[in-house]
């Protein structure tokens, strides 16, 4: 494959996905031969579950899979032009990019079923210079840290409520490192306790490098 490297974002609600995604955007950018074809996909254009019109619909396995498929063949298209071009630099016709919510959230909500396709999808995404980010919280830090996006709308729940969703946090998480040993995509676990999101992106490119 020619000059092409990715991220794949992973974890579950509250993780610091979106804050990592940011300081890997302006991180990357500040490269001395950063690509200037840069391609991110949030976790809407990925995930299985997804609000539509103010109700949560979630896709069946062959609905996201052909998602997925799509995804992956819009970057195999992209770096097979690049490569017809010819050799070139990183920074003029390398392509970075980034998705969000991917192979293992495929994987995690369909766990009891044939992962045939997937593995074929992420054996892609290897070639397309993939590695797998997951971003994980500690126990003791689930709390404080479900409560500081939106602080208000946690004023009136009960604590057996703010338990059961600590404990569904954990579990998916668990169930994400789980499915992350069974993919073929080189997977880095980063625990995003003290919220150091340049030092996170840092982390990140160093492993693409």
């Amino acid at each position: 494959m020619g000059q092409i490297r990715g991220v794949i974002l992973e974890g579950y609600s509250h993780a610091g996905k979106t804050s990592t995604l940011k300081a890997l955007k302006l991180l990357q950018a500040q490269e001395e031969q950063a690509e200037r074809s840069v391609v991110i996909l949030g976790e809407h254009y990925s995930q299985v579950l997804n609000r539509v019109h103010g109700e949560l619909v979630a896709l069946h396995r062959e609905e996201h899979l052909e998602l997925l498929h799509k995804r992956v063949a819009m970057l195999q298209e992209l770096n097979q032009w690049a490569e017809a071009l010819g050799q070139a630099s990183r920074q003029s016709r390398g392509i970075f990019y980034v998705l969000e919510r991917f192979h293992l959230n495929h994987r995690a909500a369909f766990a009891d079923q044939d992962s045939t396709q997937v593995t074929e999808l992420e054996r892609t995404l290897v070639d397309l210079g993939a590695i797998t980010i997951l971003l994980t919280i500690s126990p003791e830090a689930v709390e404080e840290r479900i409560q500081s996006r939106s602080p208000a709308q946690w004023l009136d729940k009960s604590k057996s409520y703010i338990a059961a969703q600590c404990d569904e946090l954990l579990n998916v998480q668990d169930m994400l490192r789980a499915q992350s040993k069974k993919s073929l995509i080189p997977t880095i676990e980063i625990n995003t306790d003290s919220k150091d999101w340049s030092l996170f992106a840092k982390q990140i490119l160093k492993q693409l490098d």
